[in-house]
């Protein structure tokens, strides 16, 4: 008691500032011992969160084990396949449990292929859980809805396709993401189709990953792309020149060949870059009548076209740019120059005395 009275008058004698600096450790000590029991009971919460999930996991996953060897020739759906439907659809109007249904079925989903696999998504239809995901569609909440339109992506529900067009142009650009991977990854280059009405900037990122879909699968047979070369979206032409050269669609040469008069310069430089891969040697006439309209980047990117395309016949045009201001240009045409005829390339030797001209010229003479 002594003891107590005596810190008593001590704090009460104290300066001011030892007054705040012992407030303050009392402060962080009850905070400390709070967080220490509510860390203690979160952890306990999580392995009591986990080994239920485990426990439910092994339950539907033995579940569905069983329905799918519970089949029968002579009925649809076999008397124990109804109990385990009727089972899952009980359970699934509790959202923790649909999770695990869910996720159970996906896992095995990806596990299996054929007859099994197209019995696990009849199984998502007669149990009733496509109609959650269905509902997730007309959720405020953006991420609801992304999620909806994943889960109806992993397990291949190309039903749902009408609905899930409606949010092609959707602002969230998550949820775009959603419905061309959804699209793309169920109807394959079908699925392309939503670059007629895409509003919407089409991504870098989400060109490399629609691109990357399109390649696993073995049909080469694409759609038409003339379209999505003229469209007004710029980001779906970019799209489309990716197309073209990927999948060599010499056919579309001659909406290439208008593109070189595009407003947007990256759409031109890209537009002579799958010319030159086609060997479309219709573009290089355009280009050449139009050189010196064209920007540095346009001029360097024809002159690759022009190692692909050349012929004895562009040696005049040629001459004339190995005096060209740009070093890459220079070098080029004198390459292409030595390509052609190398005892001609030797007469070129003083043909210009500018420094870069000669260092280029001797550069290529002995190599």
């Amino acid at each position: 008691m002594e003891s107590y009275q005596y810190l008593l008058d001590y704090l009460e004698n104290a300066p001011t500032i030892i007054k705040v600096v012992w407030i303050t450790i009392c402060v962080f000590f009850i905070a400390v011992v709070i967080l220490t029991i509510y860390l203690k009971y979160l952890r306990n919460r999580l392995r009591k969160n986990e080994k239920t999930v485990a426990e439910y996991q092994k339950e539907y996953e033995s579940d569905l084990i069983t329905y799918l060897y519970a089949g029968n020739e002579e009925e649809e759906i076999s008397a124990e396949q109804q109990l385990i439907i009727d089972k899952l659809r009980s359970c699934a109007s509790d959202e923790f449990k649909r999770r695990i249904i869910v996720s159970t079925l996906l896992r095995l989903r990806n596990e299996i292929s054929g007859e099994m696999a197209d019995a696990i998504q009849k199984l998502y239809f007669q149990s009733g859980l496509i109609s959650f995901a269905l509902k997730r569609l007309k959720s405020k909440k953006w991420y609801v809805v992304a999620k909806g339109i994943r889960e109806l992506t992993q397990l291949r529900v190309k039903e749902a396709d009408d609905k899930i067009l409606m949010f092609v142009n959707h602002p969230k650009k998550e949820i775009r993401k959603e419905v061309q991977l959804y699209l793309v990854t169920l109807f394959h280059f079908e699925g392309l189709q939503f670059l007629d009405v895409l509003q919407t900037q089409l991504s870098e990122w989400d060109q490399i990953q629609l691109l990357e879909v399109l390649q696993r699968f073995d049909e080469q047979e694409i759609p038409d792309i003339n379209p999505w070369l003229k469209s007004a979206n710029d980001s779906v032409v970019v799209f489309a020149l990716k197309l073209a050269k990927i999948y060599n669609q010499f056919e579309v040469k001659d909406a290439l060949i208008d593109l070189l008069a595009h407003p947007q310069k990256k759409i031109r430089v890209d537009a002579i870059h799958v010319l030159s891969h086609l060997q479309v040697f219709e573009a290089k006439t355009v280009l050449k009548n139009n050189f010196d309209i064209l920007s540095k980047e346009e001029q360097i990117e024809f002159f690759k076209l022009l190692e692909n395309l050349c012929e004895t016949g562009d040696e005049p045009f040629l001459l004339t740019q190995t005096t060209h201001q740009n070093f890459e240009i220079k070098l080029s045409a004198l390459k292409i120059l030595k390509t052609l005829s190398n005892e001609k390339f030797k007469d070129l030797k003083d043909f210009s005395t500018d420094a870069d001209y000669v260092k280029i010229y001797e550069f290529l003479a002995y190599n």
